[in-house]
């Protein structure tokens, strides 16, 4: 199967729609050849606001229908104690609220942007999808993350060299609850080092520091602009830390 099938065999689409690399090659690719296609964001505490600033640009930039939805994802408390499956019951939070909101607006078939290259294991949130019977079309045509790139490339989209982004929980160890506050306070952490000229980086925490993962081209960058970075990142952290693991 190829896309063209997919969309002939679907032709009515929901997307659940991150503003990434994949989600936005699979909505561009919807515009042409679906009949009906809508694109669903969600915003909630484990989404900054640059996704959905990008999420918006992309799907003005194709003319794509948008519409934003709101989660209050820490009112799950399966999510904030942030147990190892937790992507799990954030899937079921997220896509349970795009399925519904999908359903009543007509648009009876919801997909994401699960590729070829994603594992194909029974991750928690994976078998969320799978439960919820999300369909995966870029994988089932056998679409990669390089080809997807390369297409989005050619396609003119302005996400086709986007670093892959995790939500923000992702930063926290598993177990350590998690709270807008501490969400906020990784969120301000990593907007500051974009700002300082850092790219495709994490801020993690460990045990109330900060711990920077950068690319190995980028920690010539980290010491010259160590004294700013500990100036501002010591409100929302006591300490600052370098990771020497390559990211």
């Amino acid at each position: 199967m190829n896309l063209i099938q997919f969309f002939a065999e679907n032709p009515v689409i929901a997307i659940g729609f991150s503003g990434g690399v994949d989600s936005s090659y699979l909505l561009y690719e919807a515009q042409k050849y679906a009949k009906k296609v809508r694109a669903y964001y969600v915003k909630s505490a484990f989404q900054p606001q640059f996704e959905l600033d990008d999420a918006r640009k992309l799907a003005q930039q194709i003319g794509a229908d948008l519409r934003i939805l709101q989660v209050d994802i820490l009112s799950h408390k399966e999510i904030i104690s942030n147990p190892p499956n937790r992507c799990y019951f954030c899937k079921q939070a997220i896509f349970g609220t795009i399925s519904s909101q999908a359903a009543q607006d007509g648009f009876p078939v919801l997909i994401d942007g699960t590729n070829a290259s994603d594992a194909a294991d029974d991750r928690p949130g994976m078998r969320a999808l799978k439960e919820m019977s999300v369909r995966s079309p870029l994988r089932e045509c056998g679409l990669t993350k390089s080809e997807i790139r390369k297409l989005s490339k050619e396609a003119g989209l302005l996400t086709w060299n986007k670093p892959a982004y995790a939500c923000l929980a992702t930063r926290v160890p598993f177990h350590e609850p998690l709270s807008a506050e501490l969400l906020d306070h990784i969120e301000q952490a990593e907007n500051i080092l974009f700002q300082l000229g850092f790219t495709d980086f994490r801020v993690r925490v460990f045990k109330g520091a900060a711990r920077l993962q950068l690319k190995e081209e980028q920690w010539a960058l980290a010491k010259e602009k160590r004294g700013e970075i500990l100036a501002a990142l010591q409100p929302f952290f006591h300490s600052v830390l370098l990771d020497f693991q390559v990211r």
